[in-house]
């Protein structure tokens, strides 16, 4: 059965610097569309299966497990390494493979917009004003130390993105506050923190009004961005955000590179036109983070 595996991602391997048997695959086709209008092409594909769980129900078995992709990308005069964490599950009758799927991401990242009490009231003339200077570089390297794994110092939730772009913001000296109102501020303590800190959509309000502690400017374009700085997706185009991504690199154009947790990846281009949870209506925002003097 794993033989079968390691045939089935080969194949994917070769579609996607061949071209070969691409038509079969729409996410395969779409991310390599993506390359071309972006004047970028796929040199090299690795993947690395482990397998996760197996579970056996008379002459059917079914294998989950996770596979590290990893694109060589060329683009101009500039090369980088994409990665990105897949999950599968294989399923098998007497022992022949009969269907293989990736379990999408748009069934992971929505999850997110459950009916979650993500208002935050901005008291900030009752709180004492923090100076600090973002330190970009330390939220960086703490992105690339934990983009495909989880700081046991932390809470890990199912839906991560922005619990992990939180950590990210706070390696790189951003100040919490609001403690221990959870509808308030932009903190964690313990086993507890607030809807800003964890929810998508309520990061996405607080970076646009907190005028203390953590700030930030939203801007217009994604080439204004800086390293360290963060996107917010709303895949549905409805106003309610999904996702959160921190800016870790920049193509040979200079567009955002970024990493992100939940469909765990880094150096991924910032549009996202080749992921599933991808529609038509995607909304973005960009926010740069600003110092407090």
């Amino acid at each position: 059965m794993k033989d079968q595996i390691k045939a089935h991602l080969s194949s994917q391997v070769e579609a996607y610097v061949n071209g070969k048997e691409v038509r079969e695959s729409e996410k395969i086709m779409k991310k390599i569309e993506s390359m071309h209008k972006r004047k970028a092409d796929i040199m090299k594909v690795k993947a690395n299966a482990k397998i996760t769980n197996q579970e056996q129900n008379d002459n059917h078995t079914y294998i989950h497990y996770d596979v590290h992709m990893q694109y060589l990308i060329k683009q101009l005069d500039k090369m980088y390494i994409e990665e990105q964490l897949e999950h599968h599950v294989a399923s098998f009758y007497k022992n022949k493979l009969y269907d293989n799927r990736e379990i999408e991401p748009t069934d992971i990242i929505l999850t997110d917009r459950e009916d979650k009490d993500d208002r935050n009231s901005y008291q900030d003339s009752e709180e004492i004003r923090v100076s600090y200077q973002y330190d970009r570089l330390k939220a960086i390297q703490y992105a690339e130390r934990w983009w495909n794994s989880y700081n046991p110092a932390y809470k890990k939730f199912d839906v991560d993105c922005t619990n992990y772009i939180s950590q990210c913001l706070r390696a790189g000296n951003a100040p919490m506050r609001g403690h221990p109102n959870k509808s308030k501020g932009w903190w964690m303590s313990g086993k507890s923190w607030s809807y800003s800190w964890s929810v998508a959509n309520s990061l996405r309000l607080y970076l646009a009004s907190s005028t203390i502690g953590l700030k930030a400017r939203e801007v217009s374009s994604p080439d204004e961005l800086s390293l360290g700085d963060v996107i917010c997706y709303d895949f549905q185009g409805d106003g309610r955000y999904d996702h959160n991504t921190i800016v870790t690199g920049k193509d040979a154009f200079g567009m955002p590179l970024v990493n992100a947790h939940t469909y765990n990846s880094r150096m991924r281009y910032w549009q996202y036109e080749d992921s599933s949870a991808y529609t038509p209506n995607i909304k973005y925002k960009f926010f740069t983070i600003v110092d407090h003097p």
